[in-house]
């Protein structure tokens, strides 16, 4: 509700920037806006949005590419299947700062040091930009955001004068490593996203692309130079900070974690599997919960990677734990004598789940922490019915 007021607000004071003032004076300051983590889970990467200040024209406004509109059709459907376009809202700037510092969130400002025709290249891309005709895009998380765009805007009005250092990144980290440096590992948010995104996030990302985040648009730019006539010189002229505040965690508590409740999910599993060892029996419902949840939790893996155009849900290796066919074959599982081939079935499921630890060792994929007392207690299910199923051969 929270998100929908704030986006709502937005759009209030959003107004056509070509039907405003577009002249710019010399004094006029062209900064990034750098605004830090929230506490749910969608404002847990932070929030880049340029400034253009000029008093001399009465110009104090937020460009904001990270707004999209509750109103288009078929909203959720495009959400999903990743069509959803988002759009630059340009806003009167002290409302647009006052949002986020209602939600106790910092916020800093890098004013850049550009000549004044520098600055008419910057203003007059992001008035362009604003026109009805020009404002929307195709939301990406990692390649197309609200924070790649300030990148992206700067390289396209400046061209070649400015420089990104290219030996930021001291140690590299994964696209993945880079979203649970925001989002804990031991969450439900991580969790999710450790199913729903696939191995596309698990290759390194270079200095350029760390800039997904904001956080590393605003490193970025404290290290980027422009040229001037005599060589060259720092990109940001002067950093403030607008509004600071105590830095979050989201670690939660252990006892609701994904960890403690798939732990206790992976004892019970075991201890049934032991009972059902010591009587020499099956409990078919179980088995029929176990196919019937990992099957539709597969199918939905599958959806995601071949049915939208989300280009972090390719190749998700999920679908090792989650196998898709396990949904049709939960019928078979739950009869008192199932068909013997089933045998060779959950033969293949143990392998997969082999197969999967093999992914994780070597680094082909990451998989949610969280659900590794589940993976652990599956394999063993899945062994022990393969031992049952052999016996009725």
């Amino acid at each position: 509700m929270k998100k929908h007021y704030f986006l709502l607000l937005l759009l209030l004071l959003n107004f056509t920037a070509s039907a405003q003032n577009d002249r710019l004076s010399e004094n006029a300051e062209i900064s990034i806006l750098t605004i830090g983590p929230g506490d749910n889970l969608y404002d847990r990467f932070g929030h880049s949005a340029f400034r253009v200040y000029d008093p001399e024209n009465d110009i104090d406004w937020a460009y904001n590419y990270g707004v999209y509109d509750f109103n288009t059709p078929n909203f959720y459907t495009k959400f999903a299947r990743g069509k959803l376009l988002y759009k630059l809202a340009v806003s009167y700037y002290e409302p647009f700062l006052n949002s986020y510092i209602k939600q106790d969130r910092w916020v800093k400002e890098q004013v850049l040091d550009l000549t004044y025709s520098e600055k008419k290249a910057v203003f007059d891309f992001l008035q362009n930009n604003a026109k009805p005709e020009n404002q929307y895009y195709l939301y990406d998380f990692f390649y197309d955001n609200c924070a790649t765009k300030i990148r992206d805007v700067l390289v396209e009005a400046l061209k070649d004068k400015i420089t990104y250092d290219n030996q930021l990144v001291v140690r590299k980290h994964t696209f993945r490593e880079l979203i649970q440096e925001n989002v804990h590992y031991n969450t439900w948010g991580s969790l999710g996203m450790d199913v729903a995104i696939g191995a596309v996030v698990d290759q390194e990302a270079n200095s350029w692309e760390y800039q997904f985040l904001p956080k590393y648009v605003f490193e970025a730019a404290s290290t980027a130079t422009i040229k001037t006539p005599s060589g060259t010189k720092d990109l940001v002229k002067e950093t403030r900070t607008i509004y600071d505040t105590e830095e979050r965690s989201d670690a939660g508590i252990f006892f609701l974690s994904p960890l403690f409740i798939f732990g206790i999910i992976g004892l019970l599993l075991v201890f049934v599997t032991y009972k059902n060892y010591k009587n020499q029996e099956r409990s078919r419902y179980l088995d029929m919960g176990i196919f019937l949840i990992t099957g539709l939790v597969g199918v939905f893996i599958l959806l995601l990677w071949f049915a939208t155009d989300h280009s972090s849900t390719a190749n998700n290796y999920n679908m090792l734990w989650a196998f898709p066919l396990s949904l049709f074959f939960a019928p078979l599982i739950a009869k008192r004598s199932p068909n013997k081939w089933l045998g060779r079935y959950i033969k293949l499921l143990y392998i997969l789940l082999v197969l999967l630890a093999i992914h994780w060792i070597t680094g082909t994929q990451g998989y949610a922490i969280g659900f590794i007392p589940l993976l652990i207690a599956l394999f063993v299910r899945y062994i022990y019915l393969d031992g049952f199923f052999k016996k009725l051969t």
